[in-house]
């Protein structure tokens, strides 16, 4: 664990304020849920809430799934950062911030489809990886965003050949399904 030698009080409500360059840095937005972990050592840990994390394994079965009965490589994400893949890398995308472009996306609740011509977003932060994207779906679950199920194309890769239709159909099923499994 890191000290970053900020101090803060608790008030007489048992509230404590987290400073705002902690909440850049984690991505923690006002409204986000934060679980409290408690050792033996007497130390209070806040860490960001993630229900879809509680999917993980069965996340990772979906993408697979999805990998090899269509051929398309799947990255599925939380808020912050991808929680499963198949078809990539996984030690290239695994537990990676995910970029601003797949944020802004998510936190959108926009459809988003690459077309010939357009830039090519990047899946990971800094412009990381080997992917870009070619179809991405908010995941929403009782009206609040918790993720994202995208579909990737290799760098070297137009998208020409893809069935877009058909691409769409199945990344926007697997994230109204997961969606729904938080219910």
């Amino acid at each position: 664990m890191k000290a970053t030698g900020i101090v803060r009080r608790i008030d007489d409500l048992g509230r404590v304020v987290i400073p705002k360059e902690i909440r850049r840095t984690m991505r923690i937005r006002e409204g986000d849920p934060l679980e409290i972990y408690t050792d033996r050592e007497g130390e209070v840990i806040f860490k960001k809430y993630s229900p879809i994390g509680e999917l993980n394994s069965f996340a990772s079965q979906y993408a697979e799934t999805l990998y090899k009965t269509c051929d398309l490589s799947i990255i599925i994400t939380d808020r912050d950062t991808v929680i499963a893949t198949a078809g990539v890398p996984k030690k290239e995308y695994a537990e990676k911030r995910i970029s601003a472009d797949l944020e802004k996306i998510t936190e959108n609740r926009s459809m988003y489809q690459y077309k010939n011509g357009d830039r090519k977003l990047s899946v990971i932060d800094d412009a990381g990886g080997t992917h870009f994207l070619s179809c991405a779906m908010p995941i929403i679950s009782e009206g609040d965003v918790i993720g994202c199920v995208a579909s990737v194309l290799p760098e070297t890769e137009n998208g020409e050949s893809r069935n877009v239709d058909t691409e769409l159909k199945l990344i926007k099923s697997a994230a109204f399904f997961l969606g729904s499994q938080l219910i």
